[in-house]
């Protein structure tokens, strides 16, 4: 019988460590701040899942491990259940963590000093690894014109052929603006890059949240021809939370590709995954499908509450739609604050702790990210908190 989930509990993760609540006198100099910042959940996973875990934890041996025919069944039970797509076990190959394989795929797949691309506002680890790796950042800035984004494709091909790209990195869904890009979208920039011989690398961690009528497309459900230079990264960390598991999946079909990943990763020292991260792969994909599919509703019904509430209460701010994910993207720009009083006023007034939006690009320093797969309660206290920030500048009282 399917259960019913209470996503209203609020959970205290203070004193266990937790990076989004622990550590705010470290990061942030105080500790009073509510965190709507880092991109993982307050809610506690199911009992079925836990249980799982615990009977895993009971055996009380922790040895190395690798994937075996129920991990791989559990994987393609979820992605053609949801996603419309399988995958073969070969092609799959175990990370520790998303942001671990996109650096690894950078060191595969260029040479220092070769030039890789990315959309931003996005995900600001992107750029790090890039730049880290020592290759050359290069932007094709995503086109913000009446509240929605697009992408500039004349400026992609055009910079793909200026620097010489050698890999693009996809973000889908879209972390922080929230676009689920269309397959017509996706199909536009995979010719372009199988034009040019360019890798993709496609970050699909968000696509188990899809709101409205958006649908999300893997880039493994489009042609055939696509896969040649597609290297796809999947992981339940955001879906269920585990990211302290670290699971990943990098989903490579096409072989020479798949030896060059393996062998950057063999260089970096990686073998074995994590058992829990493994562990959560088989529970989560096989038990955790209608928790989820109450888990986007709840979230839902939050992007709902802070749409409401940005349009009646703060009239120099604007709401970006959000298409997918659980972050919701403000556009604070209206009320006309330099970039360091709205960062002032977010930590110091409204004594909350955002991802600031100029982590993300410095196009966008007047945006604020807020996350929101929180209980209600906390999503209410963080908007009233941000309103008297905002009330208590005579401008806009």
């Amino acid at each position: 019988m399917n259960r019913t989930y209470d996503f209203d509990r609020i959970v205290d993760r203070r004193h266990t460590s937790c990076l989004k609540y622990d550590f705010g006198m470290k990061r942030k100099g105080r500790e009073d701040l509510l965190p709507l910042w880092v991109a993982d959940m307050d809610f506690a996973l199911p009992e079925e899942i836990l249980e799982d875990f615990r009977k895993r934890i009971d055996h009380g041996i922790f040895g190395y491990t690798d994937p075996d025919d129920e991990y791989f069944k559990a994987l393609n039970q979820w992605f053609s259940a949801r996603h419309g797509y399988t995958v073969d076990s070969d092609f799959v190959t175990v990370g520790c963590g998303i942001v671990y394989g996109l650096a690894t795929g950078v060191r595969a797949f260029t040479a220092e000093g070769d030039a890789i691309l990315i959309q931003q506002p996005v995900y600001y680890p992107f750029r790090e690894v890039i730049e880290d790796n020592g290759r050359v950042f290069i932007n094709n800035q995503l086109h913000y014109e009446n509240g929605k984004y697009t992408i500039d494709f004349e400026d992609f091909e055009r910079k793909i052929v200026e620097n010489q790209v050698k890999v693009f990195i996809l973000c889908n869904p879209h972390n922080p603006v929230g676009r689920v890009w269309t397959k017509s979208e996706l199909e536009r920039l995979g010719d372009i890059c199988l034009a040019h011989d360019v890798i993709i690398m496609d970050d699909e961690i968000h696509c188990d949240f899809v709101y409205g009528d958006h649908k999300f497309t893997s880039f493994m459900t489009l042609d055939s021809r696509y896969r040649r230079n597609l290297v796809m990264y999947t992981s339940p960390s955001k879906t269920f939370n585990v990211a302290g598991f670290q699971p990943a999946n990098i989903i490579i079909p096409n072989e020479e590709l798949r030896a060059r990943y393996r062998r950057a990763n063999a260089g970096a020292g990686y073998s074995q995954g994590n058992i829990m991260g493994m562990e959560a792969v088989k529970s989560c994909y096989t038990k955790g499908a209608w928790w989820v599919d109450q888990l986007v509703k709840y979230v839902e019904g939050n992007i709902a509450y802070v749409r409401e509430f940005v349009k009646e209460n703060l009239p120099g701010a604007f709401f970006v739609e959000p298409e997918g994910t659980y972050l919701v993207w403000i556009d604070f720009s209206g009320y006309g604050f330099t970039d360091e009083e709205l960062e002032h006023l977010m930590t110091e007034e409204a004594k909350l702790w955002l991802d600031y939006g100029k982590i993300f690009g410095p196009e966008t320093a007047q945006f604020e990210r807020f996350n929101l797969a929180c209980p209600r309660a906390t999503v209410e206290q963080a908007f009233r908190q941000l309103k008297d920030a905002l009330d208590s500048h005579k401008k806009w009282n």
